[in-house]
């Protein structure tokens, strides 16, 4: 019976040390076992025709901006706009006290009536002289005396001819009215103040022009080259700073002949209907240059990553995860332009981007 107890214990060992070996061993091979693919939704790119287009940041301006200052010195008595209003051309913003002006005008236009009778006079006086001349009562000089007197008092008479017409026109300019139609500004100068042309009191108000309006910006060297090419083709879009697209489109009016030394751009300016006055001169917008089309690849924005070394997308080749460097255009629409680093037919996964590492198992399906 001792002998048997004996063998019982070492056989319940052997047994025991068997178990944990095969425990062991399961457990090592279940950690050498590969992770389970990761299931992934994958497009095949192909390429597709997309406009060649270039962004930037243009501010707005007045198609006209105008500074309207008085012409003639004097009181301002009215103000006869409302700040911000819209007026068109040859509206009273201002009036300048007239009564000054007025008596100017008086006075010049009774010297031109004391010239004119001169005039008359000399004219009367010449001619008896010419014939007491011819007869030769008188000597010729004093006949040739009263043809110049009569020169003479010709051109005093234009002379205060063109003092009246001066007179005239100073009085006129007491009426300050709106040299163009557009949007009143704010009134430099307040009722009861002497203005002068001669100093910062001139200065009475802005008119500005918002329809059609004006953007203003800059291309580099490269994508003013491309729009060039594109010559008639160019069409600008513009997208307020609320992310919202201004529906009307605009058209480049203006290109510059001049690289800027130190930005390397050139300048551009593009007009656009603005009938609503929905863009104010001094708004900054996002501006699109669409120069044509061309064929290219185009990737959801959500599939493109990024990491130090740049932007990226993640490929499934033969069951793995493989990442792909890439060179980006601009966006369109939800996707994003690639303009180098995939190929017609390449599988880019576009979902569980952040779980996806490299050489990774995936399970591909095609993306709804």
């Amino acid at each position: 019976m001792r002998l048997l107890a004996i063998a019982l214990s070492v056989l319940v060992a052997l047994i025991s040390t068997g178990c944990s070996q095969g425990d062991a061993k399961q457990k090592k091979d279940d950690a050498k076992a590969a992770p389970p693919a990761l299931p992934v939704s994958v497009i095949e790119v192909a390429p597709r025709e997309v406009p060649v287009s270039f962004e930037a940041v243009g501010r707005t301006e007045g198609s006209r901006e105008v500074q309207v200052r008085a012409r003639v010195a004097g009181i301002l008595e009215k103000q006869l706009y409302t700040e911000g209003d819209s007026v068109q051309a040859g509206t009273t913003l201002f009036q300048i006290e007239r009564a000054p002006f007025e008596i100017e005008l008086a006075q010049a236009r009774g010297t031109l009536a004391q010239e004119r009778s001169r005039e008359e006079l000399a004219q009367k006086e010449a001619e008896r002289l010419k014939l007491l001349a011819d007869r030769r009562a008188i000597s010729q000089k004093e006949a040739d005396q009263a043809i110049s007197a009569v020169s003479q008092s010709s051109g005093a008479v234009q002379v205060a001819r063109a003092r009246v017409r001066q007179a005239e026109l100073n009085l006129s300019y007491t009426t300050v009215a709106a040299p163009i139609g557009g949007i009143t500004g704010r009134a430099q100068q307040s009722i009861g103040s002497l203005v002068s042309p001669t100093n910062e009191s001139a200065m009475l108000t802005t008119l500005t022009r918002g329809d059609p309006l004006w953007v203003r910006f800059a291309l580099s060297e490269a994508e003013f080259a491309t729009v060039r090419a594109a010559d008639k083709a160019v069409e600008v879009k513009l997208e307020t700073a609320d992310g919202r697209a201004y529906p009307q489109s605009a058209h480049v009016n203006f290109s510059g002949s001049t690289v800027d030394a130190a930005t390397g751009t050139v300048q551009m300016r593009a007009e656009v209907p603005n009938p609503e006055l929905a863009l104010l001169p001094g708004q900054f917008v996002r501006v699109r240059v669409i120069a044509g089309s061309q064929q290219a690849i185009v990737v959801p924005q959500t599939a493109v990553m990024q990491n130090e070394g740049g932007r990226f997308v993640w490929l499934a080749a033969e069951g793995k995860a493989v990442q792909r460097s890439i060179r980006a255009g601009n966006w369109l629409g939800k996707d994003w332009i690639v303009l180098e680093g995939l190929k017609a037919g390449d599988p880019v996964i576009v979902d569980n981007l952040v779980r996806l590492r490299p050489g990774a198992p995936v399970a591909p399906k095609k993306a709804g």
